[in-house]
């Protein structure tokens, strides 16, 4: 018995059609394909050409009152501005906060994420998770995708049983523990003021402030930030948001409009005769 194959060939035969019209369509392509022997790096270069530039400024410190986290709100995609709105501080539990740098997709849904594997977390053992279990649930995470094109740079801050915790994880599952951060395009800038206005024996309304000017000096000198300053700070009884003020309105409070000489120097030329 033999069997009939014609239905597995790679070209069906076609019938009531002029086979002339059809030449050269079930012929190999003409064109060579790209030769890759490093085809990791191929990979890698080929992902860098097509990603779209991003930007942002987070900060966090440790201070004798809790932590103290601020970030922009502006999203941008190489030089156009997407949004002035995107609220970068995302609230993970009552106690613990989680900053946004990098793909705004991906830092989004991956604190959701860890916002649900603390909540189970704290069902299975009666008691909150602390600052240190949550990051490495974040760090092991992240790690697990490495390679796969994620765009994460996090901060993790809260207030545990052992007091205020601060750590850094970003995409490669790479996890940093400090007490004072910055992350993001704008932050040598943030890093600048507070390097230079840094106090651990400060009040909150002090650490507020430092954190706000760093936001704003760090929007005045990069195109990638803006919008809006936030400044949430935590404590013992969880965190709290403090202001959240415009950037343009913080330009003219630290840098108020002063009449000019010459101008006065004009006006009383023009009223004299």
């Amino acid at each position: 018995m033999k069997l009939d194959t014609s239905g597995l060939e790679s070209t069906m035969p076609i019938f009531g059609m002029n086979k002339e019209l059809l030449e050269g369509f079930s012929a190999a392509p003409s064109f060579e394909i790209p030769g890759a022997c490093d085809f990791d790096n191929f990979q890698k270069e080929a992902v860098q050409m097509v990603k779209p530039a991003k930007g942002t400024t987070t900060l966090a410190f440790i201070f004798k009152e809790g932590v103290m986290v601020a970030a922009d709100s502006r999203a941008s995609m190489g030089g156009y501005i997407s949004s002035q709105s995107v609220k970068k501080i995302i609230e993970i539990n009552p106690h613990m906060l989680g900053t946004m740098a990098g793909g705004a997709a991906d830092c989004q849904f991956w604190h959701r994420n860890l916002g649900i594997k603390c909540r189970l977390h704290e069902l299975a053992n009666k008691r909150r998770i602390s600052v240190t279990g949550a990051s490495k649930l974040l760090a092991n995470i992240l790690y697990s995708y490495r390679g796969m094109g994620l765009s994460v740079g996090t901060m993790i801050a809260g207030w545990d049983e052992t007091g205020p915790g601060l750590y850094y994880v970003d995409s490669e599952g790479g996890r940093l523990k400090g007490t004072r951060f910055s992350v993001g395009s704008g932050s040598p800038y943030a890093y600048g003021v507070l390097d230079s206005g840094y106090r651990y024996d400060m009040s909150v309304e002090e650490a507020a402030e430092l954190a706000r000017r760093a936001i704003y000096h760090a929007t005045f000198r990069d195109g990638a930030s803006g919008g809006v300053a936030s400044v949430y700070h935590v404590g013992p009884t969880g965190w709290k948001k403090l202001s959240g003020d415009d950037v343009g309105e913080l330009h003219y409070r630290y840098y108020p409009v002063m009449p000019s000489t010459v101008e006065q120097e004009m006006a009383e030329v023009a009223a004299a005769p």
